[in-house]
C-alpha cells in the first residue's frame, strides 16, 4: 500500500457544508416565508384576469416564497428547509381553523358582511388545500434540489441550483394547487386550467429568475455574517 493510497483511505471526502439554524438569520427568514405563504393563500381567493392571462391574487407575492425557501435551502440545509416548510404548514391550517372558528362565532347587529366573509373563507379553505399541498411538494422538490446539487458543485454555479431548483419545484407546486385550486376561482373548462397553470408555472419561475441577482447578494451576505456557515470544498 502506498503512501498516497492510504492517504486517500484515511481523508473521507468532506460533506456539504451548512449553518446551524440556532442564528439571528434563519427565525427571521422562516417568520417572513410563513407570512408570504399566509398572504398568498389569503390573496389567492380572487380569480385574476388580464385579458387572456388568467391567474389569482397570489401572483404578487407567492414566488417571494421560493426566493426565501432557496436561501434557507442554500446556507443551511435541506432538514432546516423542511423544517420551515412544515412550519409554514401549521400556521396556514391555524389561519384556516381560526376563519372557520370566526363564521361560527355571533356576528354583532351592525355587522352586514356575513355572507361575503363566508364565501371567502369557503373559498380560502379549497385554495388553503391545495396552496398545502402544492407548497409541500413544490418547496420539498425545490430545497432537495437545491441540496443534491450543491452536494455535486460545492460552492460554485449558484446560479444552477436556484434555477434548477425553480424549475422544478414551482412545476410540482404549480400542477398540483392549479389542479385543485381551479374549481374555487371559477375556472371549469379545460382550455382555461392549462392557461392558468402553464402561465402561472412560467410567470413564477421568470420571477426567481429576474430575483437571482438579488437572493445572489441575499446569500453572499447571510453566508458572510452566518458564523457557523463554513464553504463546501
Amino acid at each position: 500500500m502506498t503512501s498516497e493510497t492510504f492517504d486517500a483511505r484515511e481523508k473521507p471526502q468532506q460533506p456539504t457544508a451548512f449553518a446551524q439554524v440556532g442564528s439571528r438569520f434563519y427565525p427571521v427568514l422562516v417568520a417572513v416565508f410563513t407570512a408570504l405563504v399566509i398572504i398568498s393563500n389569503v390573496t389567492a381567493t380572487k380569480g385574476v384576469a388580464f385579458g387572456p392571462i388568467i391567474t389569482d391574487g397570489g401572483f404578487i407575492v407567492f414566488p417571494l416564497t421560493y426566493v426565501i425557501g432557496d436561501v434557507l435551502s442554500e446556507v443551511y440545509g435541506f432538514k432546516a428547509a423542511r423544517r420551515a416548510i412544515l412550519l409554514g404548514f401549521a400556521m396556514n391550517i391555524l389561519a384556516a381553523s381560526a376563519f372557520w372558528v370566526t363564521i361560527y362565532l355571533p356576528a354583532a347587529d351592525f355587522y352586514e358582511n356575513e355572507a361575503a366573509f363566508e364565501n371567502v373563507v369557503h373559498a380560502y379553505t379549497q385554495l388553503i388545500i391545495a396552496g398545502l399541498a402544492g407548497f409541500i411538494v413544490g418547496q420539498t422538490i425545490n430545497a432537495w434540489v437545491v441540496v443534491a446539487i450543491k452536494e455535486r458543485t460545492k460552492e460554485k454555479h449558484l446560479w444552477a441550483r436556484l434555477v434548477g431548483s425553480t424549475f422544478a419545484g414551482q412545476l410540482g407546486d404549480t400542477l398540483v394547487f392549479c389542479s385543485i385550486a381551479a374549481g374555487a376561482i371559477g375556472i371549469n373548462t379545460f382550455h382555461d386550467f392549462a392557461v392558468y397553470t402553464a402561465q402561472g408555472w412560467l410567470y413564477k419561475t421568470a420571477v426567481e429568475v429576474v430575483m437571482l441577482p438579488i437572493t445572489y447578494r441575499v446569500i453572499a451576505y447571510i453566508k458572510r455574517k452566518e458564523p457557523t456557515y463554513e464553504p463546501a470544498v
